[in-house]
């Protein structure tokens, strides 16, 4: 049992226990050599003596490492202290989405969209490089006070795709949300992601789940063979274009699915604009089952109809008879009877039989073999395409590139999917190629504007942090000037690689209201400013002649008001004749 101050690895001093669960528990830590706050997941149970789960856990949880996107709780660590396998990841102050759902009920459609805007958002940086989360459900996906989403638990979740399926207490909270063919014994996709993010929007703008069940295979039963709910039927103010979006992320067969996240995410982007008011309900352009059963449920249906139909025909006969006619007949019926139940029963356990070997048997009888993709970083083009060969791939003929600091131009820096896993005969592999150290030499950005530095960096692949930090005491705030870099986490001179993070720190002034309309703010810059001192922003559009459309021409709050956190602020801005647009503010989600 891990304590309050005990340090683990003599770095992540232990401060209170945040969560319990049936795979880990979760504790508020101090990184004592960084000087910040971590979550860290101590694996719990048999989970932490099984060898063959802690080296898939390690492995898995250190590639999740490499995703950066604000979407996604980052990892920071993985390790072993005194037989305790542990994770160290970022600490959110947030809460659960299931935890939200407890508290509303159900979310609105604006509120639903947006979340899963967030959710595919950083699950496409997953997806790019082939890694799947396996278990998104509302218990792993966290919301900040702000409205900001974060997917969490993906090292686990990817290393418990092996064994969750014989722990009854870890598939019951993941069943709800398992996809169709991992129910049936095969393999996760990028699809089996889009399935759940599918039943978790359904689960959002209800309340409910879809699939019910007493017990994980009932419910998994259900997810093969059962219709997914029109969420229309009972909800017709949800728009169509958004239970299509749901249809097509929950379809049975893959085929019918959004490819990745990415292709998701686009469709979402569209679904509440007007052109799609009128959206006709979709259709699949492949079968939605491979097999069925119904012909079996049919015969035991039909069998129970005819033993019924014998004995009423017996039945009214019994008035004609005598009453020692009735006590034999009655005894005749009870021997009957008994042979019906134990006729019932029979075909009960065939039926079951026949679906177990179904779900399991079939599956593991007609895959095909499987191999292990072999490590090609660092081989020419040609060498890799003949390596993977081979070894019984195809080798897509599509290549990515991506900078490099230590393969060389022109060779493999790394396939999808990964060198190490596992994969079918026959599999497409898409190689990544390097195209050499491209690297940025950072310069000195203190005295220049935030939002032009931020730009530039940006458009250079790199990823940039604006902090606000308070000036220490005795400090004078007219010696400084809003928006203006005073710091940075990156020295002049050093070098940073597409997708390196660089901090820019900008003064905590008092904070004041600028003139939006002598300053000619931009209404993309105003937003930014509202989003920064969490003020609730109302944009109204008025129709002028006077302007050119998009200038602010009024603001409610006075230039030099001091700004209140929450507080309402509107700005008119000018439109184009017969063009007018309003946006609501932004309520948030409580």
């Amino acid at each position: 049992m891990i304590m309050k101050g005990q340090k683990i690895s003599d770095r992540y001093q232990i401060i209170k226990s945040i969560g319990e669960g049936g795979m880990a528990n979760v504790y508020l830590a101090y990184d004592t050599i960084l000087d910040r706050n971590v979550a860290v997941k101590v694996l719990r149970g048999d989970l932490a003596t099984d060898e063959k789960f802690v080296r898939r856990f390690q492995r898995e949880a250190l590639s999740a490492s490499s995703l950066t996107n604000p979407n996604i709780v980052e990892v920071y660590d993985v390790g072993e202290d005194n037989g305790e396998y542990y994770i160290v990841m970022e600490y959110v102050e947030g809460k659960h989405l299931k935890n939200l759902l407890k508290k509303r009920g159900k979310l609105t459609v604006p509120e639903v969209v947006d979340i899963v805007l967030q959710i595919t958002s950083g699950l496409s940086v997953a997806h790019d490089s082939y890694i799947i989360h396996r278990d998104i459900k509302p218990q792993n996906i966290l919301i900040l006070d702000n409205g900001l989403v974060k997917i969490t638990d993906f090292g686990i979740a990817v290393a418990m795709n092996a064994t969750q399926l014989t722990q009854t207490n870890s598939v019951m909270g993941s069943v709800h949300y398992l996809p169709p063919e991992q129910a049936s014994g095969k393999g996760a996709t990028l699809q089996s992601d889009i399935y759940s993010i599918g039943i978790l929007m359904y689960e959002l703008l209800t309340g409910k789940l879809p699939f019910k069940g007493d017990n994980a295979v009932e419910i998994a039963l259900k997810h093969l063979k059962e219709p997914m709910p029109s969420i229309r039927d009972e909800y017709p103010e949800i728009p169509q274009s958004v239970e299509n979006i749901i249809l097509k992320a929950t379809a049975k067969n893959p085929k019918n699915r959004y490819a990745d996240a990415r292709e998701m995410h686009e469709d979402l982007k569209t679904c509440l604009d007007d052109s799609r008011k009128n959206e006709l309900k979709i259709t699949f352009k492949y079968p939605e089952h491979d097999y069925d059963d119904t012909k079996l449920l049919k015969t035991v249906k039909e069998t129970q109809k005819k033993e019924v139909k014998k004995k009423e025909i017996e039945e009214s006969k019994d008035g004609e008879e005598t009453v020692a006619k009735k006590i034999k007949k009655n005894k005749s019926d009870n021997v009957s009877q008994n042979k019906l139940i134990i006729i019932l029963a029979s075909i009960f356990v065939g039926l079951v039989v026949i679906i177990t070997t179904i779900v399991v048997l079939i599956p593991y009888i007609t895959s095909s073999r499987q191999e292990e993709v072999p490590d090609v970083s660092g081989y020419t083009v040609n060498e890799a395409i003949n390596a993977l060969q081979d070894a019984g791939f195809i080798v897509a003929d599509e290549q990515r590139e991506e900078a490099s600091e230590t393969i060389p131009e022109g060779h493999v820096t790394k396939t999808s999917p990964a060198a190490g896993s596992i994969r079918k005969e026959g599999t497409e592999i898409i190689l990544y190629v390097s195209l050499g150290d491209i690297t940025v030499e950072i310069e000195d950005y203190t005295g220049e504007n935030y939002n032009e530095v931020k730009g530039r960096l940006e458009a250079l692949n790199l990823q940039v942090i604006i902090e606000r930090r308070d000036l220490e005491e005795g400090e004078d705030p007219n010696d400084y000037e809003e928006g203006i870099i005073i710091d940075q986490s990156v020295e002049p001179g050093e070098r940073l690689s597409e997708g390196d993070r660089i901090t820019l720190y900008i003064p905590n002034l008092t904070n004041q209201y600028p003139d939006f309309v002598v300053d000619e703010y931009s209404v993309s810059e105003v937003e930014e400013f509202a989003e920064d001192y969490g003020i609730n922003l109302t944009i109204n559009y008025e129709e002028t002649t006077e302007y050119e459309p998009g200038t602010i021409i009024r603001q409610s709050r006075a230039a030099g008001t001091t700004v209140v956190e929450g507080a309402r602020l509107t700005i008119t801005v000018a439109a184009e004749p017969g063009g007018v647009e309003e946006e609501t503010p932004n309520e948030g989600l409580e």
